[in-house]
């Protein structure tokens, strides 16, 4: 089992900034690729982000391309989220994902991760 904690969520102005973190425990050693997805009220999951654990190959979706910059610490077992010029449409729960099947990742699908967190609340203000 690996065990998933997000933090570093909160509201901000369009513009502004904000880090997320990922806090991985339990086997980590089969982590694979990790991932950022997310979901606002009424739409379904999105990916955003995606980094294999070793090697660093990263993924990113083409609404936060040039925006947001995915990173891992291997040795901390961290994953983060650096968003940069946000929007109001980035408005969303912020889900960190971990993916532990050798050869799949990092994957743009839910169905490509085996473990989730509990989300982090992510609010701009326009």
């Amino acid at each position: 089992q690996v065990q998933l904690v997000e933090s570093g969520g909160g509201l901000v102005q369009a513009g502004g900034s904000l880090r997320l973190s990922c806090a991985a425990s339990g086997r980590t050693y089969r982590l694979y690729s990790m991932g950022w997805f997310r979901q606002a009220p009424g739409k379904e999951r999105e990916f955003a982000v995606a980094i294999r654990w070793s090697g660093g190959s990263t993924l990113y979706a083409d609404s936060v391309k040039g925006r947001f910059t995915i990173s891992r610490d291997i040795v901390k077992n961290m994953v983060y989220l650096q968003m940069n010029s946000l929007k109001p449409e980035d408005t969303a729960v912020y889900y960190c994902a971990a993916g532990v099947r050798i050869g799949i990742g990092p994957g743009s699908r839910p169905e490509d991760y085996d473990y989730w967190g509990q989300g982090t609340q992510v609010t701009v203000s326009s």
